[in-house]
C-alpha cells in the first residue's frame, strides 16, 4: 500500500511539473497572432530589456496606480525598453475609491507624451482593489471623465484591460463602445466583450530570458 501511494504521488508530482514546464514556456501560435508581447511593473524587477527574446515585440509598463503611486520601475522600464527598440506603452490601474480626474492627472504628471509610444490603456479588476464598490453609474462617470482627459493629453483611444468579473459587473464594454479592448483569459480565447478585443492577455506565468520571474503575456490582433 506505501508502495503504492508513492508511486502515485511520484506520477503526480511528475505530471504536475509537466505541466508547469509547458504553461510557462506556452504562448498563442505566432501564424495567428504575429505581434506578441508582454506587461510589466516593479513585480518582476530589474528587467534586462536587451536580453528579451525576439518574440516581444511589445511592452505594456505599468505607471501609476489609484492617486499618488508610481510604479517604481516605471522610469527605468520606459526607458530601457526604448532603448531596447522595443515599442512601449503605459498602463494605469484604476481604483474605485479615487476620483477619475486625479487619477488622470497622476498618469499625465508620469508618462511623457512619447511620439513613438502605444496607447495608453487603463487596468479595471476587483483584485486588490479598494472594497468600495460604486454604482455603475457612478463608475463610468469617473472613467469617462479618466478616459477623456488621458485621450485629450496623448491623443490615442485609451484602451480598456478588463477581466471577465469586473466586466460582468459594470459592463464597461458596453458602456463605452469607442473603446478599444484589452481582455485577460488565461489560455482560452476570450469569448466575452461587447466586440472584438484589440489585445487578449493570454498568460500571466511565461518564462522568458531577461525576466527572473513570471511574466503576463499578450497577442495583438490581427489588423
Amino acid at each position: 500500500m506505501l508502495r503504492r501511494t508513492a508511486l502515485f504521488v511520484l506520477i503526480l508530482t511528475i505530471l504536475l511539473v509537466t505541466g508547469w514546464v509547458i504553461a510557462a514556456d506556452w504562448r498563442p501560435a505566432e501564424a495567428d497572432y504575429p505581434s506578441q508581447g508582454i506587461d510589466v511593473s516593479q513585480r518582476q524587477g530589474i528587467i534586462d530589456w536587451e536580453a528579451l527574446p525576439d518574440d516581444v515585440d511589445f511592452a505594456y509598463i505599468k505607471a501609476t496606480e489609484g492617486n499618488g503611486h508610481i510604479d517604481r520601475r516605471f522610469r527605468s522600464n520606459w526607458a530601457d525598453a526604448r532603448a531596447a527598440g522595443i515599442k512601449r506603452g503605459a498602463y494605469h490601474r484604476f481604483s474605485l475609491c479615487v476620483p477619475g480626474a486625479d487619477q488622470a492627472d497622476g498618469f499625465i504628471g508620469t508618462v511623457p507624451a512619447d511620439r513613438d509610444m502605444l496607447p495608453p490603456a487603463v487596468e479595471l479588476r476587483f483584485e486588490g482593489n479598494c472594497s468600495e464598490r460604486p454604482t455603475p453609474d457612478a463608475l463610468a462617470t469617473e472613467l469617462t471623465i479618466f478616459v477623456k482627459r488621458i485621450e485629450a493629453r496623448y491623443g490615442r483611444r485609451v484602451l480598456l484591460y478588463l477581466t471577465r468579473e469586473f466586466d460582468g459587473g459594470y459592463e464597461v464594454s458596453r458602456r463605452f463602445p469607442d473603446q478599444p479592448l484589452w481582455l485577460r483569459s488565461i489560455a482560452l480565447k476570450p469569448d466575452w466583450g461587447r466586440r472584438p478585443w484589440t489585445l487578449w492577455q493570454a498568460s500571466s506565468f511565461r518564462r522568458i530570458a531577461g525576466i527572473s520571474g513570471p511574466v503576463d503575456w499578450n497577442v495583438a490582433a490581427r489588423p
